[in-house]
């Protein structure tokens, strides 16, 4: 479950700082001191918004988590990374070109915000990853729901829990290097 959650903070930090820089570029319609600096503010709020939103519901699902049964199916880590950025790459790019766009408003702002979103994710899955190693398991969601949401959207009704060596990932989502 944390794979998912942190399958979007890399694209997310690395096309924000690349969207940061060249809006750092543009003199913008503040100047590029301005946008810079709002850019940092927001960065803050978006990391933190993004780290602590949905908190209570991963908790509840996790604290009602079972057994995962034979009949589950699970997929490894770089198999649920690989879909969730090709489900997600046309959002990711519009994401970015509205990122670069804005620096003609707020040079780096834009940016900054997308760079503060994959850095809120990497938070939470670092949280996530505290959880599963306190309780010596890992999270994981059904493939069947994870397809058509997020990993606490409506339609999770529970998570499954292995061992902390099952698949290829470490707690918190982390790629398992063997």
């Amino acid at each position: 479950m944390a794979v998912v959650v942190r399958a979007g903070a890399a694209p997310l930090w690395w096309s924000g700082l690349l969207a940061a820089a060249v809006g750092a570029a543009v003199p913008g319609v503040t100047g590029r001191r301005i946008g810079l600096l709002a850019g940092a503010a927001l960065f803050l709020i978006t990391a933190a918004a993004v780290a602590l939103v949905r908190g209570r519901r991963y908790a509840r699902l996790a604290g009602g988590a079972t057994r995962a049964g034979r009949s589950d199916f699970l997929q490894d880590r770089a198999v649920t990374v690989r879909d969730w950025r090709r489900r997600h790459r046309w959002w990711l790019l519009g994401a970015f070109v509205v990122a670069v766009a804005s620096a003609f408003l707020l040079p780096g702002a834009g940016g900054l915000v997308l760079a503060g979103a994959g850095a809120g994710l990497w938070i939470k899955a670092l949280r996530i990853g505290q959880r599963e190693g306190r309780d010596d398991v890992l999270y994981w969601v059904r493939t069947d729901r994870v397809k058509r949401g997020r990993p606490a959207g409506k339609q999770v009704e529970e998570y499954r829990t292995t061992g902390p060596m099952a698949g290829d990932a470490r707690p918190g989502g982390a790629r398992r290097h063997h």
